[in-house]
């Protein structure tokens, strides 16, 4: 299996499945995507601009993966933060809110592919300005959507209820991708 992503946590949580996976490298693309885009159609829309900018030709047994995470709260989306500021930002927003996180996924094979999206609702407490400031401070959580990471500190101390996959909010439904991939020709 072939992963195009630079994330270190869909790198491990792909890992986990112990499927042997070599990294290719993520290729520059244009993640703008149609204004009518809402919810878990902007990260599937991403994750095939992603798959499309790959020419590979796969040989038999290989699957090429791409993916994509956004965190979509009352009808906004949030990608990665461009500073501390704006991680800030996103988190007085999230506070006291359930949000939905969206990953779409792709797989190709040289005969075959699929893409899927899966959703997760997650509930944040009410976070005092003072969380936020020492988690964006103490984290940095820039590479993030949504400026948060679950597995981190602000997931500890901030998130009251998970409904869906928690490696998706971590940035891969690796359950649905491994079912996924039982069903994909190769």
């Amino acid at each position: 299996m072939l992963l195009a992503s630079n994330s270190p946590r869909r790198r491990e949580l792909l890992s986990g499945l112990d499927i042997p996976w070599r990294p290719v490298a993520l290729r520059d693309i244009d993640e703008d995507y149609p204004a009518d885009l809402k919810g878990g159609e902007i990260p599937l829309f991403i994750a095939r601009e992603k798959m499309a900018a790959y020419d590979l030709e796969l040989h038999a047994g290989e699957v090429l993966v791409t993916a994509d995470t956004i965190v979509w709260c009352d009808g906004r989306m949030m990608g990665k933060p461009a500073d501390e500021e704006e991680a800030v930002e996103m988190l007085r927003f999230l506070s006291g809110k359930t949000h939905q996180v969206y990953t779409g996924v792709c797989l190709k094979s040289a005969v075959d592919e699929n893409a899927f999206v899966c959703e997760t609702n997650v509930t944040f407490a009410r976070l005092t300005q003072e969380q936020i400031h020492y988690y964006v401070k103490t984290y940095r959580p820039l590479d993030k959507a949504g400026a948060y990471g679950i597995q981190e500190w602000i997931g500890y101390v901030g998130v009251t209820k998970l409904e869906g996959s928690y490696f998706n909010v971590m940035g891969l439904p690796v359950q649905r991708l491994y079912a996924a991939l039982q069903k994909l020709k190769i």
